[in-house]
């Protein structure tokens, strides 16, 4: 019969690594467990000012002060895969593809990915003139151009958000009207320094080694334009890695978890923490402060 931890950590980013330093430090019997590498998301960040402590950092190299944080305290990241979660009972078991894990308390940290567009040079200039945050990048584009690509209420914040910084910001938008509650539609047409692109969609992102421009196209009249830009901000949503919980767990329509305060779901026991959990602001301060909170809580429930 296999040993019955306290606590299963899935995923090693900013959350799931925050969890298992507070896991260690409360002397939990436990295991963390990453499908691919330590860090989630942010190594795919140019870099970071807003991190408390820490003026100026590369997303990677923070992810690595994270890691060498765990570490330091003795945490060993698994290289494991999980295929599957049961949570049906007491005990919770989890499926790897390199054996079963039984533990009191799960903590899912799995996160959430960016929609990409999918054209070309969006992959070659991620990190380097791509962003798909612009409270996280914005300030690198300070009296630059800047172009921003969706509709909702995600892209027009962040064209605003741009607009205070940047010298000119274009919002490329595939419709004629935008998805973007009314009130911010209003504070966007009354930005002078913001351009709406109607019916337009993104064809490429060129440049050497980063960002120089970008070319779109017109998808009423077919007409194209080559629009001069240091950064493209893609904001067509982002997807939660939720999958291992569907239907186990209660979800929004966006299959987003649902937690309380204490990132406890709804199932005694099993925790979301960081991107994957419904909340207003996915950063990774607030994805570190969720992993230290449901680890106090899960030593409550245990």
């Amino acid at each position: 019969m296999s040993e019955i931890l306290d606590m299963i950590i899935v995923g090693a980013g900013p959350a799931g690594i925050s969890a298992a330093i507070y896991a260690k430090r409360a002397m939990l019997n436990f295991v963390i467990l990453e499908k691919s590498f330590a860090g989630g998301q942010i190594i795919n960040t140019y870099e970071v000012e807003n991190y408390p402590g820490i003026q100026s950092v590369s997303g990677f190299e923070l992810s690595n002060m994270f890691s060498e944080h765990a570490s330091s305290l003795g945490v060993e990241i698994q290289s494991r895969e999980v295929l599957e979660i049961d949570i049906s009972g007491e005990i919770k078991r989890v499926v790897t593809d390199n054996g079963i894990l039984e533990a009191k308390t799960i903590v899912l940290s799995t996160g959430a990915q960016w929609r990409k567009l999918g054209v070309k040079g969006e992959e070659e200039f991620i990190g380097q003139g791509v962003s798909y945050c612009a409270t996280c990048d914005g300030a690198f584009y300070k009296g630059k151009r800047t172009l921003v690509v969706g509709g909702g209420d995600v892209a027009v914040e962040d064209a605003i958000y741009l607009s205070r910084m940047c010298e000119k910001v274009y919002l490329a938008h595939r419709r004629n009207e935008l998805r973007a509650v009314k009130v911010l539609q209003d504070k966007l047409l009354k930005t002078e320094n913001i351009e709406v692109l109607w019916d337009t969609e993104l064809e490429e992102i060129y440049g050497a080694d980063n960002v120089e421009g970008a070319k779109v196209f017109n998808n009423k009249n077919g007409e194209k334009a080559d629009i001069k830009v240091s950064g493209v901000f893609v904001a067509v949503g982002t997807s939660a890695n939720s999958e291992l919980l569907k239907g186990k767990v209660a979800m929004d329509e966006g299959s987003w978890i649902i937690t309380d305060e204490d990132c406890e779901t709804s199932v005694k026991g099993v925790f979301a923490v960081g991107d994957v959990r419904k909340k207003s602001l996915k950063q990774v301060i607030t994805a570190a402060a969720d992993g230290a909170i449901a680890v106090y809580a899960a030593e409550k429930y245990i």
